[in-house]
């Protein structure tokens, strides 16, 4: 698959390969995701649930939510009074997120978040976190729309991921890792290093959540753009008016 990703750039987006990707990845992604970020995904997940205003009794969907690593979270919001929606289209992503201690009281849909038969306004809060990378702008586009329909009136919503940060000082050492520690972390670890590689490659190509900014806005919402750490993680978060 990455020699395929390495020819031909349009195949890194093609749903098919992103969904084969982290079917692959599911055995090792939630180790690797803590050890390579030093935990600070942990805390990065939290502060990305703090941007919206979450309580008992609403409904919460979390898309593109992986081994649902922002469910407790969320919980520790709504104390498990209400609705959450996990929303994932790697089949082994939801297997094993279901099988997490954190999985109780959560619905998951398997399912691409840009073909969805989610209602439209039935969410009070949207999060996302690590999730926007793998999409080309063109299907943040559609995200951004999907997110403006599903959301109701008053709805807010948070999303969050990894990113280039801006000053040189901390983006040469931060992008060096990427590209060449986190493999070998894989593989000491995790004997996995080959699909780790492209979070380099996706992470370069992201940049950050400027584009998501704008798609978002373009679709009603009032957003604001969040960086956290220094800009290693920016984010979007805002309301439906």
């Amino acid at each position: 698959m990455n020699e395929i990703a390495q020819d031909k750039d349009t195949d890194l987006y093609q749903p098919a390969y992103v969904r084969q990707l982290f079917d692959d990845m599911a055995a090792t992604y939630g180790a690797m995701n803590l050890i390579s970020s030093f935990g600070f995904t942990v805390r990065w997940r939290r502060q990305c649930v703090d941007k919206v205003e979450l309580g008992p009794g609403q409904i919460v969907f979390d898309l593109m939510s992986g081994m649902g690593e922002m469910w407790p979270s969320i919980f520790e919001k709504t104390m498990r009074q209400g609705s959450l929606y996990g929303v994932d289209f790697s089949h082994e992503m939801c297997k094993r997120s279901m099988q997490q201690d954190n999985a109780v009281g959560v619905e998951v849909i398997e399912t691409d978040v840009l073909s969805n038969q989610i209602a439209s306004a039935s969410a009070d809060v949207i999060v996302s976190g690590f999730g926007l990378k793998t999409f080309s702008d063109q299907q943040k586009r559609l995200l951004a729309i999907e997110i403006a329909r599903i959301l109701r009136s008053g709805g807010r919503f948070s999303l969050l991921e990894i990113s280039v940060p801006p000053n040189w000082f901390l983006r040469v050492p931060f992008m060096f890792y990427l590209r060449y520690f986190i493999p070998v972390i894989g593989r000491l670890f995790l004997g996995n290093p080959d699909n780790y590689r492209l979070l380099w490659v996706y992470t370069s190509r992201f940049g950050n959540s400027s584009s998501m900014y704008k798609f978002l806005e373009g679709c009603g919402l009032q957003v604001k753009y969040e960086r956290y750490f220094f800009g290693c993680a920016t984010g979007v978060s805002g309301i439906k008016p």
